[in-house]
């Protein structure tokens, strides 16, 4: 073999050998390419996601601690959600509804006619400036708004009934009775609408009518004390004093300390000696704006507000107006895993082009 060849097997064998020492370190720093990366991935996916809640976010937490109770935690939540934009008609009246059940109604009142002054039809916005009102004895300001709610296509069972103890306060008992079967046909289980009825039926002077609603809402339940006293006064103004005496005792049995019923039989228990000593007698009935007979009777059941359900609302258009955001946080972040890709891609061509 001559020298040329050897030097030249020699140059071969030599870059051959290069090629091979090239190749290992290649390897080498691929690997350690990798190793770093996959430190970084686990870095980044370890690094928790940060979402900032927008006024959706914040309205439908509101909803959510509404039905649950939380009412000054949705009142939070609402305000959070007006921060971002004053002007989001739902949150206004969600806002609303927390503030009637935290007993502030000329607050709840105003913050419902924000949210009508923007969308005239708000469901729950109508029917809490009605329950505000109510509450604050405006039975008057009551109705209109009930019928508001009513006029947008709205019904509800407490709505009716509402209205129904608003016209009884204003000695209309006509509305009253014709509001308390709207609520009624509704639900005929619902025991408040029957004594209710029947209370405006005892101010028209029909006892036995007033009777028959009286007898539905003792047969839904026979643990309320107010209608079985409103009971016993309707048999007592029909002149059936055992009746009403013994309608008296199942109210004393539920409310031992309920002082209209102790009042009214002892007031019976009185008739019914003096009918003893001198025959049948004809009762004394004086009626006032809510059904009474021989003491003051009030409605069986506080007025009750409709508590609105979750609902999907558009988004909100953001405004300018800054507020502390919320976070909350997850354990791994879309965001994070793609810059994680992005990386390992990124140094894995650059390790290309250096070998080259």
């Amino acid at each position: 073999m001559s020298a040329d060849s050897k030097n030249d097997s020699h140059v071969i064998k030599v870059k051959n050998n290069t090629f091979i020492s090239d190749q290992g370190k290649l390897r080498h720093d691929l690997m350690k390419s990798k190793v770093l990366v996959l430190v970084l991935l686990f870095i980044l996916l370890s690094i928790p996601a940060v979402h900032a809640e927008d006024a959706l976010d914040w309205y439908t937490k509101g909803q959510y601690a509404v039905l649950v109770g939380n009412y000054a935690d949705a009142l939070t939540y609402f305000n959070n959600a007006l921060a971002l934009d004053r002007n989001y008609a739902p949150a206004l009246s969600g806002k609303a509804v927390a503030l009637n059940s935290l007993g502030d109604y000329d607050e709840a009142i105003t913050s419902a006619d924000a949210a009508i002054a923007i969308k005239p039809t708000d469901k729950n916005a109508l029917n809490a400036r009605a329950y505000g009102l109510l509450k604050l004895g405006r039975y008057a300001e009551a109705v209109n708004a009930y019928d508001m709610y009513f006029a947008a296509g709205y019904t509800s069972i407490d709505a009716y009934c509402n209205e129904g103890h608003a016209f009884l306060m204003l000695n209309k008992s006509d509305d009253a009775v014709k509001s308390f079967e709207k609520c009624t046909a509704i639900d005929p289980k619902n025991s408040d609408g029957w004594n209710g009825k029947g209370l405006a039926l005892t101010n028209l002077g029909k006892y036995q009518e007033a009777l028959n609603a009286y007898d539905e809402a003792t047969r839904i339940t026979v643990m309320n004390a107010e209608v079985w006293n409103n009971k016993g006064l309707a048999y007592a103004a029909l002149g059936k004093y055992q009746d009403a005496l013994q309608s008296f005792n199942k109210a004393l049995g539920i409310k031992p300390d309920f002082a209209d019923a102790l009042q009214n039989k002892e007031n019976m228990m009185g008739r019914l000696q003096l009918a003893d000593s001198s025959g049948t007698i004809t009762p004394s009935v004086t009626v006032s704006p809510v059904g009474t007979l021989f003491t003051t009777v009030t409605p069986s059941q506080l007025p009750t507000q409709v508590i609105p359900q979750i609902t999907v609302t558009e988004e909100p258009q953001k405004t300018t107006v800054p507020v502390a955001k919320k976070t909350t946080y997850s354990p791994v972040s879309p965001l994070s895993a793609l810059t994680a890709v992005g990386l390992v891609y990124g140094l894995m061509i650059a390790a290309n082009r250096i070998r080259k």
